[in-house]
């Protein structure tokens, strides 16, 4: 199954590290960053585990709950979450799904049998608070995740929902940004009073609104 953005991502329900979690009442009105693993006790998955947790609060801060999954059975997450904690100076301070059955594995298009038909591939999906998919990354066993990267989605995608622009490449929060090209010059005289400098017609740089 290959999820495409601006679908509902799929509900489900299965056990995790913080009992059993129902996926679309969990999220309530909430974002999310739902992450995906090969297998338990995998090095790389450990650094990353242990980076999200420590910047949880980044995450909430906008509005973003963090949900990861692996294949493995709760108990062995259990134990893997000692090692994160004892490795990485940061204890498991979000669910983490025992997917053994391979159900959420199955709904979001995990499995790619050609890398490995036992695991998930370690994917990475932004959803909303409607639940829509924004985002989808998917990452090989060898390269770990950038948390940095994903919080500049995840401020690209909130910032873009609530006024006309986009923003452009290496953006950070607070740098100029795009006016989008269906807005007219006279609407967006109303949107962006202070003007914009226009690099071409269909390529005007703004400030990035508050």
């Amino acid at each position: 199954m290959t999820l495409q953005l601006g679908e509902i991502a799929p509900d489900f329900t299965v056990e995790s590290t913080e009992g059993t979690l129902g996926f679309h009442q969990w999220l309530g009105k909430d974002w999310a960053v739902l992450f995906s693993h090969p297998a338990d006790y995998t090095p790389v998955c450990t650094t990353e585990l242990g980076a999200f947790a420590r910047r949880k609060d980044e995450f909430a801060a906008r509005g973003v709950k963090l949900v990861g999954v692996s294949v493995d059975p709760l108990a062995s997450h259990h134990d893997w979450a000692e090692d994160i904690k004892q490795t990485q100076g940061a204890a498991l301070n979000y669910p983490l799904l025992a997917d053994a059955d391979q159900v959420v594995a199955q709904l979001y298009g995990m499995i790619h049998p050609k890398a490995d038909p036992k695991v998930t591939v370690r994917t990475v999906f932004i959803i909303d608070s409607d639940k829509k998919i924004r985002l989808t990354l998917t990452y090989p066993p060898s390269t770990g995740r950038n948390v940095d990267e994903i919080l500049r989605v995840i401020d690209s995608l909130q910032l873009t929902d609530k006024h006309k622009v986009a923003t452009p490449v290496d953006w950070q929060n607070g740098d100029d940004v795009i006016i989008l090209p269906s807005l007219s010059d006279d609407d967006a005289k109303e949107r962006f009073p202070e003007g914009w400098n226009a690099k071409t017609s269909y390529l005007r740089v703004v400030r990035q609104p508050d």
